[in-house]
């Protein structure tokens, strides 16, 4: 007999929501193992900034993990610089209290291994995978101890970073490197996140700590200058490319930056699935990752509390196919189109365009809005 039912290798968000929603779910905590190469302390202190959809707030409302310490976001502007053509998405249109929220990974792993703890669930950490075995009826996994732990499914919800990770299916290498920081300005204007589309990538600024998280994309070769500028010189710089609307930029913390490129690919094997970055690593524009991921935990989770074996993991691929493919094509667009287009006069006419029909025609407007924050559904 297998020591669980089910081990998550991966103790990210998804990798902790997916076994709550578990629990939640009538599947016993002691037949769910956890394993994670992070203690939780270390995992608390991860500083990143992250987007939460409103829908993904449900989900952790769900299971216990809201609320945290999170900055509401009420507007999303988006615009073209140096073009015509901006959409402005509000909360007031679509009866919902925040769009979404912005909040650090350190304090949601946080939140969540607190009620992991609190719900019994076996954590197994720090200890790194070092393999997976699989046969026809059962799956061992081996940990770094030389221990190992035998389930009749494995989920693997550990992706790690687009440059590292095995080649997938569906690649693209969008030759760009994200540059992240914190800054702040003389005029924010408090819950609106903006969204700015450059000739390199999109530039977001998502209001958190009465500044904002920055995630700004770049050519590789443009990263690197800006990551060796001074903080006066970097601030000048994202002032001229963001522009005026919020004021001078006066301050910013150490900046740090990672490669981005789409790599996905849906199959799985007779017992082991892949969920939220481990499935489908994206570009951030729209941050979409982790909120697919969330809700590629509620599916399978609602999947396996029925039956741990084969047969629920192809239905959880078949209701995951649709949500995924349109996420993925969305982002995949966005990223490719507003920043791969010829400079010419009728491409950004378009560009411009596709904006101010999104911000004019309601259905449009409110297609990608229910997307970004519940996903289809």
């Amino acid at each position: 007999m297998p020591d669980v039912d089910i081990v998550v290798c991966g103790a990210g968000p998804v990798g902790l929501a997916f076994s709550l929603l578990l629990t939640k779910r009538g599947v016993p905590a002691n037949r769910i193992a956890l394993i994670d190469a992070k203690s939780i302390a270390q995992a608390a202190e991860d500083p990143r900034s992250i987007a939460l959809s409103y829908g993904s707030r449900q989900i952790l409302e769900e299971i216990g993990a809201w609320p945290i310490a999170a900055e509401a976001i009420h507007q999303i502007h988006v615009s073209r610089r140096g073009h015509f053509g901006k959409a402005l998405i509000d909360r007031k249109d679509f009866d919902v209290p925040a769009l979404g929220y912005v909040t650090r990974y350190g304090a949601l792993a946080k939140a969540l291994s607190a009620c992991a703890s609190q719900a019994n669930v076996t954590m197994l950490r720090p200890k790194q995978v070092t393999g997976i075995d699989e046969s026809a009826s059962s799956v061992m996994v081996s940990l770094s101890d030389s221990s190992t732990v035998t389930a009749a499914i494995a989920v693997q919800a550990e992706g790690g970073v687009f440059s590292e990770q095995t080649v997938k299916a569906v690649r693209h290498d969008y030759n760009q490197t994200a540059i992240v920081a914190q800054c702040w300005t003389s005029a924010a204007i408090p819950h609106r996140a903006f969204e700015r589309f450059t000739d390199e990538g999109p530039l977001a600024l998502l209001p958190q700590d009465d500044g904002y998280a920055l995630v700004w994309c770049v050519r590789p070769a443009h990263a690197a200058e800006l990551l060796n500028l001074s903080d006066a010189a970097f601030l000048s710089e994202l002032e001229r490319t963001f522009g005026s609307r919020l004021g001078r930029f006066v301050r910013v913390t150490p900046r740090f930056s990672f490669p981005l490129g789409l790599n996905a690919q849906a199959a799985g094997s007779l017992r082991t699935v892949t969920i939220g970055n481990a499935a489908q690593t994206l570009h951030p524009v729209a941050g979409q990752g982790l909120n697919l991921g969330l809700r590629d935990a509620v599916v399978l989770a609602q999947a396996l509390a029925q039956e741990t074996g084969p047969l629920a993991l192809e239905r959880f691929a078949a209701n995951r196919q649709s949500d995924r493919k349109l996420t993925i094509r969305l982002t995949d667009t966005m990223a490719r189109i507003f920043t791969s287009a010829p400079d010419g006069a009728l491409s950004q006419t378009l560009l411009g365009a596709t904006l101010g029909i999104v911000d004019a025609v309601k259905p449009a407007k409110r297609a990608l809005a229910e997307q970004m924050m519940f996903g289809w559904r």
